[in-house]
């Protein structure tokens, strides 16, 4: 907070009034059904996104980033529409827009999310700012209501469009659980998720592959469930069985029916996952894991060669389970592995990126972190 604050102070000639910090997340199980009503089970990460934010009397936004603090991004407060001047900064001016905020602001922001990881860098970032603004403009707006506006910034001004679960755990993790989240009504509920104590370790394998989901790929598979669920006449993936889909199989294009099923499965997948956890039967809990790879490589396609190399080694090396997290197409995956096989696991992951010529990955651990988080400066 102080390196941020004085970080503000020189970029702008005062205080800040406002620190804000969000976190970003790791996806145990259910990927990619968050954006068709289904459940989900991430959770916070202790590397964070953090934002220091003071109003103007004026209506002029300045945004700048800790790493790069010779560049001040300005525009003025009514030209902040979908469609307007920035890079990066779309993300901040979105949740300016989707808050519907009327005046200026300088914010500088930082953070130790990696950015193309698969670890929702982009969520952290919105929901950082998005309470912090909450907090200095006193909006009075509940954490589901944060997720829904910083959804709508991401999905409607950056272009990006992505389910609300990253944006509901970054707001509402919580320390030593994961989040399980219904996406149709944003209702939560903790689950713990202690595997330290079982001896075991979840390994975070950052493969460098950047990924960005605004190319399409994203879109498509989200339009294609949707098109399933017009055909069938449901409101979405979650009021579909696998027994219904299969019957109905000869309505849908073949791409559309192995999209489907995805969803079916995997919804299924994160209610047996929090039946295995509460159980503490950390097998089951690998099994799903794997099976969740499987699915989202075949039937969803979102994989990639790396994320495919990561979690065969993984599993080589006697992983419970492994699989890709995130929107796919690069990113992070994850292993759940006996604390005393870390190493060994990193090793023949090494080795086996070297093998095929791929950069060298990184390596992260994380147990769950609190959620975002803002503070007014006096």
């Amino acid at each position: 907070m102080a390196s941020i604050a004085r970080s503000f102070e020189e970029l702008y000639g005062r205080k800040p009034e406002v620190f804000a910090e969000a976190p970003g997340r790791v996806n145990l199980i259910g990927e990619h059904i968050d954006y068709s009503e289904g459940f989900v089970l991430p959770f916070a990460i202790a590397d964070r996104a953090y934002a220091a934010i003071a109003a103007r009397p004026d209506g002029l936004v300045r945004i700048a980033s800790h790493q790069r603090k010779e560049k001040i991004f300005s525009i003025d407060i009514s030209d902040v529409k979908p469609g307007s001047k920035g890079d990066w900064e779309k993300y901040v001016l979105g949740v300016l827009w989707s808050l519907g905020i009327t005046t200026g602001v300088d914010i500088l922001v930082d953070g130790s999310v990696p950015s193309g990881a698969g670890l929702s860098s982009s969520a952290a970032l919105e929901c950082s700012v998005a309470v912090g603004l909450n907090a200095l403009f006193s909006l009075e707006m509940s954490k589901q209501d944060l997720a829904r506006a910083t959804q709508k910034a991401e999905n409607d001004y950056v272009g990006m469009p992505c389910g609300i679960m990253d944006q509901s755990v970054s707001l509402m993790g919580q320390a030593g659980s994961a989040l399980l989240l219904d996406c149709r009504d944003l209702t939560t509920e903790s689950i713990p998720f202690d595997v330290a104590s079982a001896g075991l370790e979840l390994l975070i394998i950052d493969t460098q592959a950047h990924h960005a989901l605004v190319d399409g790929g994203y879109a498509e598979r989200r339009a294609a469930c949707e098109s399933v669920a017009s055909k069938l006449g449901i409101p979405s993936m979650r009021h579909l069985t696998l027994k219904v889909l299969e019957a109905h199989r000869e309505k849908l294009t073949a791409t559309e029916f192995i999209r489907a099923r995805h969803a079916v499965t995997e919804i299924a997948r994160v209610l047996e996952a929090v039946t295995a956890l509460r159980a503490s039967d950390f097998a089951t809990l690998g099994q799903l894991i794997n099976a969740s790879h499987a699915s989202l490589r075949d039937d969803y396609a979102v994989s990639c060669p790396e994320l495919d190399v990561a979690v065969d080694a993984s599993l080589a090396a006697g992983a419970m389970g492994s699989r890709m997290v995130g929107g796919g197409f690069g990113g992070s995956a994850i292993a759940l592995i006996k604390a005393s096989d870390v190493q060994k696991t990193k090793d023949a992951v090494l080795a086996a990126f070297e093998a095929k010529g791929f950069k060298k990955p990184r390596f992260f651990t994380s147990l769950p972190s609190a959620g975002a988080s803002a503070s007014l400066i006096n």
